[in-house]
């Protein structure tokens, strides 16, 4: 028998979890026959379109993936998602419908590998942020039939309820072999690290990445002698590089026994490279901050001066591109605060000529001035700039099954 979870049902009683995941099944058909109507085509139809490509041709995996995506996490102009909508339109959903719904908005998206069937459940453990989920899927245990232990599922997962410790498979799955298991540590180390807030589901990493992070930033001031330089884009490169090696070769040094004969996590860590729109500028400030993490911004040299002599306030290009630091959501409040703080006698005067506010200072109305051009900044807490990868992805990436 099914475990029961309390609820209620329109007839009274409890519900059990199968209960549950068949509600989750009939509800989420209703919610993609609801993504998929008419009055999200001007939304959806382009995504399909992108991921199509030139050659408009999207797999129906893929195509699943990217209407799974829409319908649970695709930002509507008013800020609200596709689910937000249904459970507001559906005035006939119960307590427990809106509460499985809503908890469908923030999906455990991940690289899983099987630890072991139970009953009609599958326990994965996500690679990403090395957690483990009892797993279901909404037409049954013949979903898993061909999935054994060992192998590598790439899936999301969303709640059964928030309380049923049970998640559900959402959208495509793919599944991959034990044998794959190389490349599939390198695909995930590229996901840990370039979308950090995949690993900080688990607050254990979120605590290791600050730790892991001071310690970067350390090591960064001590081999660059400082927190903060302004270079040239091609110097900058080299003294990352070597900075990057110069970590490596730490690594392999406090390691000899596991790095004799193996290759461990990163070690051949490319040469570094900066994005093209770096590379063709004149000047890029590489911060290292401590809540913030390490960051590069163009013309820094330029926007700099402008603070040091705010008679340049009066030339279009230097007024340009404080705008655009002001504007852009690519780029936090740290360069601007930063440099307010190091010119606290000349960061009035800019401020107030770009602004056209003669009453500006920014001891009063900068910190306000920055929430306003970069509210999405504020919106969340911080978190580390340092991806900490578990000890299973660790034994992927250097051979150890």
């Amino acid at each position: 028998m099914a475990d029961a979870v309390p609820g209620t049902r329109q007839g009274g009683g409890e519900l059990s979890l199968a209960d549950l995941i068949e509600r989750s099944a009939e509800l989420k058909g209703q919610l993609v026959a609801f993504g998929q109507s008419a009055r999200f085509d001007r939304w959806l139809t382009p995504l399909l379109l992108e991921a199509a490509g030139p050659e408009r041709q999207l797999d129906e995996g893929g195509a699943i993936r990217i209407v799974d995506h829409f319908i649970l996490r695709y930002r509507l102009p008013d800020g609200s998602t596709v689910v937000d909508r249904f459970v507001a339109r559906r005035k006939d959903l119960t307590a427990v419908d809106r509460e499985i719904l809503l908890g469908w908005r923030d999906p455990v998206e991940g690289i899983f590998e099987v630890r072991r069937k139970e009953k009609d459940a599958v326990v994965l453990l996500n690679l990403v942020d090395d957690l483990e989920y009892r797993t279901y899927f909404n037409v049954g245990r013949v979903a898993f039939r061909g999935v054994s232990r060992g192998s590598f599922l790439h899936t999301c997962l969303v709640p059964v309820r928030s309380a049923s410790g049970a998640w559900l498979v959402s959208g495509a799955m793919s599944g991959y072999p034990k044998s794959s298991a190389a490349e599939i540590a390198q695909t995930v180390l590229h996901l840990a690290t370039s979308r950090p807030e995949l690993v900080f589901r688990n607050p254990e990493k979120i605590e290791q990445g600050w730790q892991r992070m001071r310690e970067d930033r350390a090591a960064f001031v001590e081999f660059c002698g400082g927190d903060e330089l302004v270079l040239p884009p091609a110097e900058a490169e080299d003294l990352l590089d070597a900075y990057y090696r110069h970590r490596q070769e730490a690594a392999v040094a406090g390691q000899p026994d596991r790095a004799r004969g193996r290759r461990l996590p990163g070690l051949d860590f490319p040469f570094f490279e900066l994005p093209q729109e770096l590379v063709d500028t004149d000047t890029i400030g590489v911060v290292y901050d401590e809540v913030d993490g390490l960051n590069f911004y163009a013309d820094y040299g330029m926007l700099r001066d402008l603070f040091a002599n705010p008679a340049l306030t009066g030339r279009r290009q230097h007024q340009d591109l404080l705008r655009t630091y002001l504007r852009e959501e690519s780029i936090g409040p740290l360069p601007i605060r930063r440099l307010a703080v190091a010119y606290p006698e000349t960061a009035d005067v800019v401020f107030r000529k770009l602004l056209r506010k003669p009453e500006f200072t920014w001891s009063e109305h900068g910190e306000a001035l920055l929430r306003q051009r970069k509210p999405w900044y504020y919106a969340n807490g911080p978190r580390p700039g340092v991806s900490v990868i578990g000890d299973r992805l660790s034994a992927l990436l250097t051979g150890r099954r």
